[in-house]
């Protein structure tokens, strides 16, 4: 019988983390949508693995069994991955919100120039998950913003950071003004990511920045496409980098700086199981060359 390791993935998080609700918010999932999983590999193998109750997921007898011997199997899978990818010389790095702007392209021109036989996948990232694909191990580096869940878990190298700006409709009362104090923003309603990528929607919502002022969410995405329509169509306001006026610049929709919230950073980012494999090295390498000139 086989079993989809993702299935095994989301055993293993539940396992260790004893609920449901933190296992999600890890996992950047619904709950409804964790538990069908947990179900699916419960039928499959044909073995209760949790008994549920108001304390949390206790693991069964079998429950217990794989949870011992699941570990060994994900990473001789991840192992077996990463040797793949290696004689195939293909570097995947994932990416999202714009990854390092524009010297994204640079980066990986840099990388394939010096490395003759090697290809590089970029993969654009939903904003559901704030990884960018190594939470899944489906990248093997990613460009992305800082903070993100489970961020201590990951090597990350700082590329650049910029101002947070906020993006509007453009027939807004605020659009016309060169220059918005957040707080006059604390009572508009904003286009959140899904609450499952926890920290890293609280971060583009400045939620401990508000001085205690809860956030109205006027509607929640995880594509640009549907964010850009979300603002446009005056369901919310949101923050963004200040290069997503340049990257994603769209008719209705009104860019403009924001005085009183902090600074957002884009970095690569890495498991530290791959320290030692030089492709990694030599693109982070690359990474920092292009954005900071080291």
């Amino acid at each position: 019988m086989d079993v989809d390791t993702r299935l095994l993935r989301t055993f293993l998080v539940v396992a260790e983390e004893g609920t449901l609700t933190r296992a999600a918010q890890r996992l950047y999932v619904s709950q409804p949508a964790l538990t069908k999983q947990v179900r699916q590999l419960e039928a499959q193998l044909g073995q209760a693995l949790f008994t549920r109750s108001r304390a949390g997921m206790v693991l069964t007898g079998p429950g217990r069994a794989l949870a011992a011997a699941g570990p060994a199997v994900v990473e001789a899978w991840d192992r077996a991955l990463q040797q793949t990818r290696r004689a195939a010389r293909v570097l995947r790095v994932g990416t999202l919100a714009g990854g390092a702007n524009e010297a994204t392209p640079a980066i990986v021109a840099a990388f394939t120039r010096r490395h003759p036989g090697w290809r590089v996948e970029t993969r654009q990232s939903a904003w559901s998950d704030p990884t960018a694909g190594l939470a899944a191990r489906e990248v093997d580096l990613a460009l992305l913003r800082l903070p993100f869940p489970g961020q201590q878990d990951y090597r990350t190298e700082v590329l650049l950071t910029e101002p947070r700006w906020v993006a509007l409709a453009s027939g807004h009362p605020l659009a016309a003004r060169e220059l918005i104090a957040f707080q006059e923003l604390w009572d508009e309603p904003f286009v959140a990511a899904p609450a499952e990528t926890g920290a890293w929607r609280d971060h583009w919502l400045a939620a401990d920045e508000r001085a205690g002022r809860p956030v109205r969410i006027g509607a929640v995405t995880d594509q640009p496409d549907d964010w850009l329509s979300a603002i446009a169509n005056g369901f919310g306001v949101a923050l963004a980098p200040a290069s997503a006026a340049r990257f994603y610049a769209r008719p209705g929709v009104t860019y403009r700086p924001v005085s009183g919230v902090s600074a957002t950073s884009a970095a690569v980012a890495w498991v530290p199981a791959d320290d030692a494999s030089e492709p990694v090295r030599a693109f982070v390498r690359c990474c920092t060359e292009a954005v900071c000139g080291e």
